[in-house]
Order: C-alpha cells, then sequence, then structure tokens
C-alpha cells in the first residue's frame, strides 16, 4: 500500500474511533515504521555501543548533507544546540544576543546559559519572525550576535539580517528548531549563518523518541570546538582542554533519526498539502491564515491561525472534539523567569498581540484530508 493511503486508512480509523481530532499523532508515525525504527533500535542495543558511536557519526554526515553544511555535531538538545553554537562562536559574558520577544523559552533559556545577554526585538505581524527593521536600533558595541528564529516553519528574513551580521560584524545562529528543511532563496535552514540550532524533540518535523539536538556549520573551527564542549571539552578522551558539559546524543536516537530522515522530504510535502487544503478552506474568513514570501519555503512545523476572539474559537474547537495548541501564551519579556530583563507589557506589541491570538491548528503528515476538512467545517460553523 503507498505511503499516503497507509496515512490516510490509520488517520480515518483513529479518527473514527475517537471521534477526536488531535494537535499530533506520533504513534501513527511509529507505526508506519515500525519495522525499519525497531531494526534499528535492535541494531544499537545488540551492538553493545550506546553513546557516541557509529550510529551517531552517520547521522550527522547525513543530516548535515541535508542541510547542505560542512558539518554536524550531534548534541542532547535543541536548548543545548544553541548555547554550544553560541559558546562554540566565543560568545559568552557580558555579551549581546539579539533574538525575538516571541520564541520559546528555550532560546532566551541558551542564551543565558552560554552567560549572554539577551536582546529581544519585535517580530513582524505577517510571519511572526524577528522584524529586520527593528534590529539596527538594538545594536550596541555589546552586540556579539543575533538569533533568528525560523518560526512554525518558516524562515526568518535572512538577507537583511545577514547584511547586518556582515556590516557590524557579528555571528548569526539559527534557531532552526521548527524548521527542518525550510529554505530561504534556495538554501536550507542552518547553512545561512555562523551555525544553525536544531531540536529533535518528538513533535518535531524530523523528530527522535526523545530529547536530541544537532549544531549545524560550515566553519570547520567552530565544529571541532562544538564537538569538544559536548564531551567535556575532551579532544583526546579523559583530557579536558577547556571547560565543556555532558551534551552527547546517545545512539539510540541517532539510530531512529537515521530511519526517519530519508522520510523528512515527503513528510514536508505532505504538510504543506495540508497546509494549503486548511488555507482553501479558511478563505475568506474574519481569520488571520500563514503568510509564505516567494523567496521562502514553508515547512509547516505548525498551521497557525490568528484571531481577537482566539479564546472563544478554541473553546468551541475543544467543544467539537478538536485539539489545538497555543504554544506561546506569553511573550518572553512578560513571563516571570525573564522579568529581569527589564521589559514591561507594551515594549513589543506586535509578539504580545500574536500571544494573545495565535492558535495552532492539528497539523501532522499522516493526517487525512477529511480530518483536515472536519476541523475547517467547525472553524466555518463558529460565531465569534
Amino acid at each position: 500500500m503507498a505511503l499516503a493511503a497507509r496515512w490516510n486508512t490509520i488517520a480515518n480509523l483513529e479518527n473514527n474511533i475517537m471521534d477526536k481530532v488531535r494537535s499530533i499523532d506520533l504513534a501513527v508515525q511509529y507505526k508506519n515504521l515500525k519495522i525499519e525504527v525497531d531494526e534499528a533500535i535492535e541494531r544499537v542495543l545488540s551492538s553493545g555501543y550506546f553513546i557516541m558511536g557509529k550510529e551517531g557519526d552517520a547521522f550527522e554526515r547525513e543530516f548535515a548533507a541535508f542541510c547542505g553544511s560542512s558539518h554536524a555535531v550531534g548534541v542532547a538538545s535543541g536548548t543545548d544546540a544553541i548555547y554550544l553554537a553560541l559558546w562554540a562562536a566565543n560568545i559568552g559574558n557580558g555579551d549581546e544576543v539579539i533574538t525575538s520577544a516571541h520564541t520559546s523559552g528555550a532560546t532566551i533559556t541558551a542564551i543565558l546559559q552560554a552567560g549572554a545577554v539577551p536582546v529581544l526585538v519585535d517580530i513582524d505581524p505577517q510571519t511572526y519572525t524577528l522584524d529586520p527593521k527593528l534590529v539596527n536600533d538594538a545594536l550596541t558595541r555589546k552586540t556579539r550576535a543575533i538569533i533568528p528564529v525560523h518560526l512554525y516553519g518558516l524562515p526568518a528574513d535572512m538577507a537583511p539580517l545577514l547584511d547586518i551580521a556582515s556590516k557590524h560584524t557579528i555571528v548569526i545562529i539559527e534557531d532552526c528548531a521548527q524548521a527542518h528543511g525550510a529554505e530561504y532563496k534556495g538554501k536550507k535552514v542552518g547553512s545561512l549563518g555562523e551555525a544553525g540550532a536544531f531540536s529533535f524533540y518528538p513533535t518535531k518535523n524530523l523528530g527522535a523518541c526523545g530529547d536530541a539536538g544537532m549544531v549545524v556549520t560550515n566553519n570547520p573551527e567552530l565544529a571541532q570546538k562544538a564537538h569538544s564542549l559536548r564531551q567535556y571539552g575532551w579532544n583526546v578522551r579523559n583530557i579536558s582542554d577547556e571547560i565543556g558539559f555532558n551534551s552527547r546524543m546517545d545512539e539510540l536516537q541517532a539510530a531512529v533519526l537515521r530511519v526517519k530522515l530519508p522520510y523528512l522530504d515527503r513528510w514536508n510535502t505532505r504538510r504543506i498539502a495540508l497546509a494549503r487544503l486548511y488555507s482553501q478552506l479558511l478563505a475568506g474568513l474574519n481569520i488571520q491564515l500563514p503568510v509564505t514570501p516567494s523567496d521562502r519555503t514553508h515547512v509547516f512545523h505548525q498551521y497557525v491561525i490568528r484571531s481577537a476572539e482566539r479564546d472563544s474559537l478554541r473553546q468551541f474547537l475543544t467543544n467539537n472534539g478538536i485539539e489545538t495548541l497555543v504554544h506561546y501564551p506569553l511573550p518572553i519579556h512578560m513571563q516571570p523567569a525573564y522579568s529581569e530583563l527589564g521589559h514591561g507589557e507594551g515594549s513589543f506589541p506586535e509578539a504580545e498581540r500574536a500571544c494573545r491570538e495565535l492558535i495552532s491548528l492539528p497539523l501532522y503528515p499522516e493526517m487525512s484530508e477529511s480530518m483536515v476538512e472536519r476541523v475547517a467545517a467547525v472553524i466555518k460553523s463558529w460565531k465569534p
């Protein structure tokens, strides 16, 4: 049976049984790949090598090639990938790092773990990514890096950011946690800046069976330093040339990710097709739909719509068996943990409005068209 048909058959069966559309169903993906995944796990368990072995080495090579980068360094999580990339780029204590006010707390945590200072900038209200026009105003003599976040599967507008970085000798570390395989002007994210940081958290477009991450780069010195830092600063076993960390991707995760990587392009194509169907069915409603600028490929980690009556819409969807998510209920500067950054309400109005109005609809490659049609029909029947 063709893979697309298998997706629809399994998704329809489970949807009928549960009478509910889930935001994501990881079990369906495992069922589709069960034989390959089980064989990969058995291969690792039988080898007796569980950390820093052949699977991790192979996955680094394969993922670097996928991204169009020369080097990849497997680490324990996407958060680790960001702060290890910063450390490997010699960015740390007191250095300022510009990033988006609308992102996961993981981005900010990684900057702080590196000892640097997060400098927040507001977002473009159409793409929800870092607004390059506002970055110049945030530059100071302490600015050492910019971390654009490729949010919801859409690359940030990189050309003006790369221009700023070149003019001011600033490093760009791309946060690619939600954009595996997305492209900007024909180049994969992660290959545009000095380094790219990926998460393989299970819900990502390319997800492990636990935590895992990757630093990709075309800079051999940065790759070598990240490689050393992830394991106690070793270049020779048990000899620490510098103070490093314990952030290693284990062999089981690498083996599972190697099974999944060859499917990533077709999964992304499926996401794009389902997103297109959503947009066709929801056109003309008083809802802002996702945009994809012509110079970018959106891989729809999430299909995010916008409504001033978001909470009412979400409750209505819940009441009708549609599971949704609000990924960022508060922008970074309004979260208690980051109050010391010194920004009050009103500091980043576009990020604040996005957090009040955005909702993520169910979207994953194994969804059927009928499930998308059901979600759209419920939204059309909503009376705000």
